[in-house]
């Protein structure tokens, strides 16, 4: 028989903690196997090998797991394949074929992931979660957890048990037949989803995109593993420093409890909505000096920015590198990346002057020193985060990103031409939106500089149809401006960007037709229509948005918006309402992404090892210029012909923001 498809799930075992290191670090465990290997061949029925009693695989199919012509199918598809490259090394080697010399891990190219076609057409992640949404007539066994906790994990010696390590089939052969059940029932839930999936098939073209984020995640980012430890190290100096200070000045038992400082500021006559930093800053302003000293040593001791080093540590592996931070299709509405692990896209920024010095100081352990020169060690080690990447030996990163890319891309749909226009010719929007919006000539350190701040929170607060609100979230008031000037700065906007505002209600119009009407409506190259109880939107790299159970409801102002299943902001699956602005702010953030992704595809033989919102990390040899990056990073998409990009890059020795 020839093998075409498999469709497979897999129960490991392995002393590491997969939640804490990450399935790249899991495998390297010495302990690590595969124990039930489940499989469907060519969408047969559904085989349980079960390894861990001595059954074998044969070898056409040992064979089929390195053949790129044998398409793979998995529900998080990035475990089996790290898993089955780590079991293949170390028990078939004959059988594994590395996709580039000096590779650990099989091909992508012949991996298609259940679960990120699932999120394409708007399903939430998880395989539970998407069989309920789908109301599978086959479910995940719930007892599952129960299952993996007990074979999959190391157990606990007592007498009761032999003090045995681990949990072996022969010791439970009740539950392992049930093990087996569950293992055989996953495939039968993914093969199941696979069907439903094929109403709406993923384009080669992002299955191309996923492959290469998977070689992205397989490369991994090194890391300076004596500066994350040296910082640990002083962090736990501080933060022993900054307990005995608050100790001694307020008398609590555990002064990093919210609730007991926040009980202690209610008797200095201190009363504060919250503990965050917002509701503590404005505290601040008014609180006598020896208690501002206590809230400062507070907010430096709640940091937990810090925890980050220790995550690095967790999860680095033994080339030390880290692998596996990148979640292709992480963002539900827009198709955008999301972070994992470490989360690169919420590091803090840097601001120090001499980071350099700073970062030497800390691999040195020069405790003292440090606590000398800066104010708040806290606050230098969250600022060193970055720092901690590194290329490897001979080599630099080059940082490359895309200069204002969603303002780009809302100017070009909406064709907002005086936009366009300032683009083209290089100069600065904020700069010139402040110069429509208050009708005088706006230079950033020339004339009326003052109202340029103005004009740079406008502009990234209200291109999605924001107000006041959006403004302040944005931190209007912390940078200055009064609450009295939200609203007239809001008109100000609008009334300086017609087109915009003209652009969100045509799309607040073509997906409610589409959705009455059950026919496609265009607005400029953006595509809405209806199938199958889905409202697309087609995006002009040919990748669509999708919405589950598109309907027209009567909203809180008497008037009608669009609804549909998605998942909300507290990850639920539920009816989310949408309307015109939320629309376009999918679909210029996923044409951003769309930008993003096409770069990546030109710069993908330049080693790519990590990439931010719209920045890429690209570890090169030292005689690479930022100027041959950033050109090829800047290059039209054919499917945007005439959009104004512009890459800007710097190089380092080792990640920072510049």
């Amino acid at each position: 028989m020839t093998i075409e498809t498999l469709s497979i799930d897999l129960e490991t075992k392995s002393s590491e903690n997969i939640n804490v290191c990450g399935v790249y670090k899991y495998t390297e465990s010495a302990d690590f196997d595969i124990l039930l290997f489940g499989v469907s061949i060519n969408r047969g029925p559904v085989f349980v090998y079960d390894l861990a009693c001595g059954e074998t695989m044969p070898d056409e199919l040992l064979a089929a797991l390195s053949d790129e012509q044998v398409i793979k199918y998995a529900y998080n598809a990035s475990f089996e394949r790290i898993c089955l490259s780590a079991w293949l090394r170390k028990n078939h080697p004959q059988y594994f074929i590395p996709y580039e010399p000096g590779s650990l891990y099989l091909s992508p190219k012949s991996w298609r992931c259940t679960m990120v076609w699932g999120a394409y057409d708007g399903l939430p992640f998880g395989l539970e979660r998407a069989g309920a949404v789908l109301n599978l007539p086959e479910q995940k066994l719930k007892e599952g957890k129960e299952l993996i906790q007990f074979f999959c994990c190391p157990c606990k010696p007592t007498k009761a048990n032999g003090e045995r390590t681990w949990n072996l089939p022969e010791h439970a052969p009740d539950k392992w037949n049930e093990f087996k059940e569950y293992n055989e029932r996953d495939v039968e839930v993914e093969m199941t989803i696979q069907e439903r999936l094929q109403w709406f098939p993923m384009p080669d073209s992002v299955w191309s995109e996923y492959h290469l984020d998977q070689i992205i995640n397989d490369r991994g980012i090194m890391i300076d593993h004596e500066m994350a430890a040296q910082a640990l190290k002083i962090d736990v100096l501080s933060r022993e420093e900054l307990l005995f200070f608050l100790k001694e000045k307020t008398g609590l038992a555990n002064p990093n409890s919210a609730t007991q400082m926040k009980a202690y500021l209610e008797k200095q006559g201190i009363k504060t909505a919250s503990m965050g930093k917002k509701d503590l800053a404005a505290a601040m302003k008014s609180a006598p000096e020896d208690v501002v000293g206590v809230l400062s040593a507070y907010q430096q001791l709640s940091k937990t920015s810090v925890r980050k080093y220790q995550t690095m540590l967790n999860v680095v592996c033994a080339d030390g590198r880290c692998h596996g931070m990148f979640q292709f299709y992480g963002a539900n509405r827009s198709g955008r990346w999301s972070s994992k692990i470490i989360q690169l896209q919420n590091l803090p920024q840097n601001h120090i002057e001499d980071l350099d010095k700073a970062r030497a100081l800390v691999k040195a352990g020069e405790y003292t020193t440090i606590k000398k020169k800066y104010s708040s060690i806290p606050d230098v080690l969250s600022e060193l985060i970055r720092s901690a990447f590194i290329p490897r030996p001979g080599y630099k990163f080059i940082v490359s990103d895309f200069s204002a890319i969603e303002a780009r891309v809302l100017s070009f749909l909406a064709d907002e031409k005086w936009r366009v226009e300032v683009f083209h010719n290089g100069r600065d929007i904020y700069c010139e939106s402040a110069s429509r919006m208050f009708g005088v000539p706006v230079e950033k350190n020339g004339q009326n500089a003052h109202l340029r701040q103005k004009g740079k929170v406008a502009e990234l607060g209200l291109g999605f149809g924001g107000s006041a609100g959006a403004l302040k979230n944005m931190g209007a008031l912390e940078m200055g401006l009064k609450e009295i000037e939200l609203k007239p700065l809001v008109d100000a906007w609008r009334e300086a960007n017609p087109h915009i505002v003209a652009y969100w209600w045509a799309v607040d119009d073509a997906a409610k037709k589409a959705i009455k009407l059950r026919k496609p409506y265009k607005v400029g190259n953006i595509i809405f229509h209806v199938e199958k109880g889905m409202l697309f939107i087609t995006l002009p790299s040919g990748r669509r948005l999708a919405y589950a159970h598109p309907r027209i409801e009567s909203n809180k102002f008497g008037g009608e918006s669009v609804t549909y299943m998605g998942i909300d902001a507290t990850k639920h699956w539920s009816t989310i309402e949408s309307y015109g602005p939320k629309f376009v702010e999918n679909i210029v953030q996923g044409t951003s992404r769309d930008i993003l992704a096409y770069a990546m595809g030109t710069l993908r033989d330049r080693f790519i090892c990590g990439h931010v919102h719209d920045e890429l990390i690209i570890e090169c040899p030292v005689d690479t210029t930022v100027g041959e990056i950033c050109e090829q990073m800047g290059k039209t998409p054919p499917w945007l012909p005439g959009i104004e990009l512009r890459a800007d890059g710097y190089e380092c020795m080792f990640y920072q923001k510049q």
